[in-house]
C-alpha cells in the first residue's frame, strides 16, 4: 500500500541525517539467511530472506528443441509470480509489467555473467538441448524483494541436479536425478538495487523506504580476476539520478559487494552442507 506523505517526508528528513527507522547505516543490508533444497520436486530450489522480506525459487528441467539461433546452447526461461499473498500491493491476475521487470533483471545478470554454461546444455547439436525453467515466488514482500529474488535464483540454480535421461525412448525420467550438477562457472552474479529518496542513496530498502524511492538503479555484478564486473544495470522510477550521483553509487557498488560476495559464498556452501550435499 502506498505510504502517506507524512511518513514519506519524515523518511527523507531523517535519511537527511543519516538514519534510518531500523537504525541501519545507509548502506548497509538487513540479515540474510539462504536454505536450499526446499521443494522435494523442483530439480533445485532454494528459499533466502533479507530481513522480513522471503523469497523462493525453484527450477524445472526437462528436454527441448534448441532455438534456430543457438543451436548447441540450452534454454533458459525466467518467471516470476508477484501474488497478493506477499504484499497487499499485488494485484490479481496475469503478471503485471512489476513481475515482467522483475524477470527480465533475473534474466539479464545471470546471462550477461556468464554464470551458466549454456553449451554444456546441449544433448545433440541442433535437436535436442535441456531447457531450464527458473520459478520465483515472492512470498513476503518487505522491500528489495528484487535482489531477495536474484539472490533465491542464484542459490536455486547452485542446488540443481540433472534428472534421468533416456535417451533411446527420448524421456526424461523426473524425479529421479542424477549426480551430475547444473554446469555453472564462477561469475557468480550478484544484484545490489540502490535508491535514492531526497539527497540520500541508501541499499535494501524497507518496503515503506521503497515506497518512498524517487529513483533506484539496480546493478548485476560478477567476480573477474577476484574484481566487481558489472553484468547488467537497470534504472527505475519516476527521478533522474545526476552524473555524480551515479558514479557515487558505482562506487559504493564495489564496496559493498567486496564485503558482501564472500558473505554469500558462504552462506550458500553453509546451506549445501546443511543438507549434505
Amino acid at each position: 500500500m502506498e505510504i502517506s506523505n507524512i511518513t514519506r517526508r519524515r523518511i527523507t528528513e531523517y535519511l537527511s541525517g543519516g538514519k534510518r527507522f531500523d537504525c541501519r547505516d545507509l548502506l548497509e543490508q538487513r540479515p540474510i539467511t539462504i536454505e536450499t533444497g526446499i521443494s522435494k520436486n523442483a530439480d533445485g530450489s532454494a528459499r533466502v530472506r533479507i530481513g522480513n522480506t522471503e523469497v523462493s525459487a525453484g527450477v524445472k528441467m526437462n528436454v527441448a528443441e534448441p532455438y534456430a539461433d543457438s543451436a548447441e546452447a540450452g534454454v533458459f526461461m525466467v518467471t516470476t509470480e508477484l501474488s497478493h499473498l506477499a504484499s497487499e500491493k499485488y494485484e490479481l491476475g496475469p503478471p503485471g509489467i512489476e513481475s515482467i521487470e522483475m524477470a527480465r533483471l533475473v534474466d539479464r545478470g545471470l546471462r550477461e555473467s556468464g554464470f551458466i554454461e549454456f553449451e554444456k546444455l546441449c544433448i545433440k547439436k541442433g535437436e535436442k538441448v535441456w531447457s531450464l525453467f527458473l520459478d520465483i515466488y515472492p512470498m513476503n514482500d518487505d522491500g528489495n524483494v528484487l535482489d531477495a529474488a536474484c539472490l533465491a535464483s542464484i542459490a536455486a540454480l547452485q542446488d540443481t541436479r540433472l534428472p534421468e535421461y533416456d535417451k533411446e525412448n527420448d524421456k526424461v525420467n523426473f524425479g529421479h536425478w542424477t549426480d551430475q550438477k547444473l554446469p555453472l562457472t564462477e561469475h557468480m552474479p550478484l544484484t545490489m538495487t540502490f535508491h535514492k529518496i531526497g539527497k540520500a542513496i541508501i541499499l535494501d530498502p524497507t518496503s515503506e523506504e521503497e515506497e518512498a524511492s524517487e529513483a533506484r538503479l539496480t546493478i548485476a555484478i560478477s567476480p573477474r580476476d577476484k574484481k566487481p564486473y558489472i553484468n547488467a544495470m537497470q534504472k527505475g522510477n519516476r527521478k533522474e539520478l545526476t552524473q555524480a550521483e551515479t558514479f557515487d553509487i558505482l562506487d559504493s557498488a564495489g564496496k559493498v559487494w567486496q564485503k558482501l560476495y564472500p558473505e554469500i559464498l558462504e552462506k550458500i556452501e553453509g546451506a549445501r552442507k546443511k543438507r549434505g550435499k
